[in-house]
Parts: structure tokens; C-alpha cells; sequence
């Protein structure tokens, strides 16, 4: 097995998920880039291309990450089709022998009212959001189990909140099912004593310079480089795995946690001053009865005793 800790980023074809991928492999982790979008590298001009467009790839990351040292394996892959998913995670583990971190960026994106928001276009993002990190959990999980149940899992999904909701339920809903994935997944680990595993997600406190803001309504003096994002990916993959493990987590508030306290250099235009666009405090989920499961069923259970 390599000495170098495997992370495997999908969504890594541009945006904050190739930045993501260019610095985990500046500190000395093997990247697998995923996403849908493959391109012939070698004949790429100008090179690097620019990192929000469409001539942005797994292919171009792959070999941007390579020509500066580090090591990166792209992999095609559909989130939306389950043996596309599971034929990803496979090849990882097969090239580099294990698997120790996951990190799902993938996403698709429509922000508008329900009225305005067509059937099809919810189904793509039920499918690439929730569907897809749910797929790709599921794929990871044995490897996680045959690595002696260590590992993390970073999920780009935010706190649960309800002015998050206004003016893009389509798409709340997703985003926010992947954060109930988050918090679910962290609970049976802490009920399971998988005390080395962690999941958590992080959400932009303010908005981030990507391709999903490559748009004329954004105004680019609102905007943060994505190096926020990976910074502080990178603290918590740092962090102990009990202290992280089922947070939902913004990106300048989890870096504030850790003791930075300058953002200046974060911004995307020099001396300008992002909005803050996320709240300033988020509800408590839990409740009074927060232990009281009563009688706990388990469909899994109740299916074996029937076999």
C-alpha cells in the first residue's frame, strides 16, 4: 500500500472542486479527479485552461496536478448512474490499494420557484445531488470497512435553515437531503463506536468564484476564491475525527474555529469585501428527547428474519 493517503474528489473538473483536487495533492495526498468531463490534455491551449470553463476537465486537472509534483488519477464518471458510480470507486481502490478520503462536490443547480422549476430539471438534481452522494457513500463504504472503519467523508451541502429554502425549494431539497445524509450517517457511526470515521459537510459563507457564478447577475467583488473552500477541507481532514464527525460546517466560520482571523487575502478582487451571505446563527437541531428512540426498527432485520 502507498505511503500517500488516497483521496478520491468527484466534481473535480473545475470550479471549487478542481481546486480542491490541486491542493489536497500539494499536500501529499493521491488525487482521483471525477467528473463527467474528459478532454484531450495534451493538445490544451492555453494551459492551464481557465478553471471555471468548459475547457476545464478531469483530464486538465489530471495533468495540472502532475506537472507540479503531485499525483492524480481522472476517472469518468456519471453520479447518476449507480454502476457508473460503483465502477469509480472500485478503480480507485484498485489502483492505490485503499481509500481514505471522499470528497462529493458533484452538483446540479436551478434556483427558482417551484411554479418555474420544470419536472425534468428537478429530477437531474435529485439525481446528481442527493442520488449521487448516496451512491457514492454506499460504493465507499466496504473499502472504508476493510480499512478498519477509517476514513472521512466531506460533503458540499449546507446547514439546514429556512430562509435556504425560499426562491429554490427544488433545489433545497436535494442539497438539504445530502445534509440529512451528513448528520444520519455521522449518528450510526457514534451508535456503531466507529469512532475513526468522520462525515461532514461545508457550505460558502459567502459566495465563491466558480462556475456556478460565471453569470451576469454576479457581481465579481461578491466573490471569495475557492481556496477558501480547500483550506478549510484541508483543517478538518486534519482535525480528530470526533470533534467534526456530523457537522455542518461554513467555510470562513469552521477557519475562524482553527484561529484565522485574516480573510483579506481570500477575495477574488484585492481590497474588496464579500457579502457575508449565510446566516450569522443556525437553529439547534436537536431535541429534549434527543436519546428516545423508543423501540428502534430496522428494516434490514426485519427482512433477514423473514429470508
Amino acid at each position: 500500500m502507498p505511503d500517500k493517503q488516497v483521496a478520491l474528489v468527484v466534481g473535480a473538473s473545475r470550479g471549487i472542486g478542481r481546486q480542491v483536487a490541486v491542493d489536497l495533492a500539494k499536500n501529499g495526498y493521491a488525487v482521483v479527479v471525477a467528473a463527467k468531463t474528459t478532454s484531450d490534455a495534451s493538445t490544451a491551449n492555453p494551459f492551464p485552461p481557465d478553471p471555471n470553463s468548459h475547457q476545464s476537465t478531469i483530464s486538465t486537472v489530471e495533468r495540472e496536478i502532475e506537472e507540479a509534483g503531485g499525483e492524480a488519477t481522472a476517472i469518468k464518471v456519471d453520479t447518476r448512474d449507480f454502476d457508473s458510480v460503483q465502477k469509480m470507486v472500485d478503480e480507485t481502490v484498485k489502483m492505490y490499494g485503499r481509500l481514505d478520503v471522499v470528497i462529493y462536490n458533484s452538483g446540479a443547480i436551478w434556483w427558482s420557484s417551484v411554479e418555474n422549476t420544470p419536472m425534468k430539471r428537478f429530477q437531474l438534481m435529485q439525481r446528481v445531488n442527493p442520488e449521487g452522494l448516496y451512491g457514492t457513500v454506499q460504493a465507499a463504504l466496504p473499502h472504508f470497512k476493510n480499512n478498519g472503519w477509517r476514513g472521512r467523508i466531506i460533503v458540499v451541502s449546507p446547514p439546514i435553515y429556512s430562509r435556504f429554502f425560499r426562491g429554490k425549494t427544488a433545489y433545497a431539497m436535494g442539497k438539504i437531503g445530502m445534509s440529512v445524509l451528513t448528520k444520519g450517517l455521522a449518528m450510526d457511526w457514534e451508535r456503531e463506536g466507529k469512532t475513526k470515521m468522520a462525515i461532514m459537510s461545508i457550505w460558502p459563507a459567502a459566495a465563491i468564484e466558480s462556475a456556478a457564478t460565471q453569470n451576469p447577475q454576479t457581481n465579481r467583488a461578491e466573490l471569495r476564491k475557492p481556496t477558501i473552500f480547500s483550506d478549510a477541507i484541508l483543517s478538518m481532514l486534519r482535525a480528530p475525527a470526533s470533534t467534526i464527525n456530523g457537522s455542518l460546517e461554513l467555510d470562513e466560520d469552521y477557519l475562524r474555529k482553527t484561529g484565522v482571523t485574516d480573510f483579506a487575502k481570500y477575495a477574488s478582487i484585492e481590497g474588496s469585501h464579500p457579502r457575508r451571505i449565510m446566516p450569522a446563527e443556525f437553529p439547534d437541531l436537536n431535541v429534549a428527547e434527543q436519546a428516545d428512540e423508543g423501540n428502534r426498527m430496522d428494516s434490514a432485520k426485519l427482512r433477514e428474519s423473514k429470508i
